[in-house]
Formats: structure tokens, sequence, C-alpha cells
């Protein structure tokens, strides 16, 4: 730790050479990277820690100037150390959208988010290359982390053989809709904890290093059935059509492609996000440490259930779900607590 404390402190003289400068952490997140609001007497930026063993900052970098030069409003990068893994970046503030919004404002706050989806869908390629495909195998290698960490491991729910060919003929449906949508650009995480407030109130996008080619109802579920936030249904669904005419407007979608065609596929879409959140949260908690996300896993949960008690082809899964997954799940969070 000593060690890396003093390469940050070499890397940050570098840039402020005659400014001694003070830094502290702000946050850290999901992944393995952490963030530092870095000062002297006059200004002010945003220190980026991402080791190089275990991310990549060069992708980060190449992702924000694809993101600026469509558009979009992203942290500006100052300076940059890749095989370091340090990066000095713009800061913009700490007003997450999660802490302003409300019920009085979510509507137009949503519509404003919803809008820099057209621009994210135009970037598909960065000065690396093309955007990783978030394909049929990427698809049911996300399902995947629900079966290795959700049910074994936080529910001590080992599927037997019949549970697991169902599993896995749901997860191969779910993928087949998945894919069946128009493809675009998308960030893969944009919820109201990555959408930053300016001081003119634009929105600002962050924590976008993961972007890939995708379905292009994915960030829009994402946004609206957010695993930290839920609305209800009725704000939602209207928010999702007025989406699917912004599509339209853009000339995201064909002409062709209906808005029952884009329901279903909001629907399935965030069905296998949830399901893959479900485990994600799972996994931060036993193998990281950070129990805070056991907070937001009932609502995640509750997505899956509300959802796959829809569609006739995932009667079964949805049976299964509530009979098993369900009680498991109310014991463990009432051990938890």
């Amino acid at each position: 730790m000593a060690e890396r404390l003093s390469q940050i402190q070499n890397f940050l003289q570098q840039y402020q050479a005659d400014s001694p400068v003070q830094f502290h952490a702000i946050s850290g997140d999901a992944s393995f990277r952490r963030y530092f609001r870095v000062q002297n007497d006059a200004e002010h930026w945003v220190l980026m820690d991402a080791p190089p063993a275990l991310e990549d900052s060069q992708r980060f970098i190449a992702v924000a100037n694809a993101l600026a030069a469509a558009g979009l409003q992203v942290p500006a990068v100052l300076t940059s150390d890749p095989a370091a893994g340090l990066v000095l970046l713009q800061d913009l503030g700490d007003d997450l959208l999660q802490f302003s919004l409300n019920a009085q404002n979510a509507a137009d706050w949503y519509r404003q988010a919803l809008r820099l989806l057209p621009l994210m869908q135009t970037v598909t390629a960065t000065s690396q290359g093309p955007l990783p495909q978030f394909d049929r195998a990427f698809v049911l290698r996300e399902l995947q982390i629900f079966l290795d960490w959700f049910l074994p491991v936080h529910l001590q729910i080992t599927p037997d053989a019949t549970t697991s060919q169902m599993l896995h003929r749901t997860f191969a449906c779910i993928a087949d809709e998945v894919l069946a949508q128009p493809q675009a650009g998308m960030h893969r995480d944009f919820h109201s904890r990555n959408l930053m407030i300016q001081p003119d109130q634009s929105l600002a996008v962050i924590d976008f290093q993961d972007a890939v080619v995708g379905p292009v109802s994915y960030d829009a579920v994402s946004l609206l059935r957010d695993c930290y936030l839920r609305w209800p249904d009725t704000l939602v669904a209207s928010l999702r059509d007025e989406f699917y005419l912004l599509l339209q407007q853009q000339n995201r979608v064909s002409a062709d492609y209906s808005l029952a065609q884009f329901r279903r596929a909001f629907d399935w879409t965030g069905l296998q996000r949830h399901l893959k959140v479900c485990g994600i949260f799972a996994r931060l908690y036993h193998r990281d440490s950070k129990a805070g996300y056991l907070a937001d896993l009932p609502r995640v949960v509750g997505y899956v259930r509300d959802i796959a008690a829809i569609y006739p082809e995932l009667t079964e899964f949805s049976q299964w779900f509530d009979a098993v997954v369900l009680p498991r799940f109310a014991e463990v969070s009432a051990c938890a607590q």
C-alpha cells in the first residue's frame, strides 16, 4: 500500500510539479478501481487508480475519447500513465443523479438521461478498434454468474439435474430474445449512479469503460429498472414507450420494428441483466467483502420475479423461482440483518 501511495504521489507531482497537492479517497465501485479527489490551492481533479493487473485504463481512455467525440459529456482525461494504471480526470463533482431523484422530478430527469442514449448508440468503435460484441457467449457468460454465485454461494442451493436443464433452456431462450433485437453501442451500466448532474443541470456520464455493441434496449432498461431505485410500473412503461419513439425519430431502429417488439425486448433484456446482477451482488459480498450491495438484492430479485411471471415461455422458471428461490432468499436475508 505504501509503495502504491508513493507511485500515486510521483504521478501527481509530474502533473503539478510546482504546486503541492493533497488527495483523499472519494469512492470505490464494484470493480477494483478507486477514486481520489486531488486538489491544490486553486484547482481540483479526480484520480482514477486502476491497478493494471486488474483493470484496463487504456480502454477507459479510448472509450472516454469516443464518447466525447459523439457529443456526450464525460470526464476529460488530463494526463495518464496506463502502465501504472493511473489516470487524472476532470472533476465533475459529487452530484450523482440518484440522490436528486424524487417522485416529482424523476420523469423529467429520466427523459433527459434517455436522450443521451441515441448518442451512445452511435459509438461502436474506439481508437483501439471495434467495441466487443455482446454476443451469445457474452450473454450466457453473464447469466452463468447467477449459477456460480447467487444460487450455490449466497443461497446454498444446488440445482438437481432436472432443474439445471430447465435453467439452461431458460437462459438459451433469454439469449435468443436479447440477440433478436437491433444492436447498437451501449454503456452496459447506464443508471442513476453513473450519471452526474452538472452546474448547468446537464448530465455527465461516468463508469463507461465496459461499453460494447449490444441490444438497443439494454441501457434504457438498465436506467428505468434501476438496481438501486424502483419506480412505479406505470412511469417505467410510459418512459419506455417514449424512448421507443425517440429511437424511431433518430432512426436508431427500422420503421418496421414495432412497439410491441420493443416492449418484449425491454423485458427480456432486463431479465438477463437482473439475473446477472443477482450473481454480481452475491459475488461482491462473498468474494470482495462489499456488504452494501445486499440491501439492493431484494429489489433485483423482485424484478426477476415480476418479469418471469409475465411470459408463458418462462412459466417453468417462474414457478421454480417462486417455490425454491424466494423462500430461501427470504431466509438468507433475514439472517443477514
